[in-house]
């Protein structure tokens, strides 16, 4: 009678009947517009969703939080992250930011130093981090383009971090994959941005 009416108390406080059961580990997608699937007709047809399809398929037991904000930048980045790591607390970090500094021409030091930041706060948290390299537009100059691509593999090297070089690798050069805009890969182009980061992010999985 006592065990029954402890059960009861419990279930009434909302204390959880699989308390002992783990967690479903996370993977955090923390990026901008290409990663929010900015213009899709719905979110599913973009890279994120197509990567929880992927690993459901392919048997990883993980939950994809795409934390992802159209506009972002390394600096509002860098303010949202500790809550979104203390509230989901990921296995894996894919780190997709810099694109909007680069096109609002942030000073790359500042950028440089907001990646690097964000990279230790989730390694600090106990995640594996893949970063995600971006271009910009060659109108920008060749000496502030050159230097803005070089700080994410400057940002990989000095943190041990997996990188992929650039994203939008055979897809931003390709006009029948992007969206008018230039800058945003189109529906076609969601499966290839899967098959850029997929390499890189395989090896920090387990099943």
């Amino acid at each position: 009678m006592k065990r029954f009416f402890v059960l009861l108390i419990l279930i009434f406080t909302g204390f959880p009947a699989n308390a002992d059961a783990p967690a479903i580990p996370a993977i955090l997608v923390f990026g901008d517009s290409i990663s929010a699937g900015y213009g899709l007709a719905r979110v599913e047809q973009g890279w994120v969703g197509m990567l929880r399809a992927k690993l459901k398929d392919e048997g990883y037991g993980y939950q994809v939080v795409n934390a992802s904000i159209t506009g972002e930048t390394t600096a509002g980045g860098l303010a949202r992250l500790p809550r979104a790591l203390a509230l989901h607390h990921p296995r894996v970090v894919i780190l997709e930011l810099g694109g909007n500094d680069g096109l609002r021409a942030l000073p790359i030091d500042q950028m440089r130093s907001n990646l690097g930041k964000m990279v230790d706060l989730a390694v600090d948290s106990g995640a594996q981090v893949l970063l995600l390299g971006m271009r910009i537009p060659p109108n920008y100059g060749p000496e502030f383009t050159e230097k803005f691509f070089a700080v994410f593999a400057d940002v990989a090297r000095d943190k041990k971090t997996p990188l992929v070089p650039f994203l939008l690798n055979d897809i931003a050069l390709s006009p029948n994959l992007m969206q008018a805009d230039g800058v945003h890969p189109n529906e076609l182009g969601q499966p290839k941005l899967l098959d850029n980061v997929w390499p890189r992010l395989r090896p920090l999985l387990r099943k």
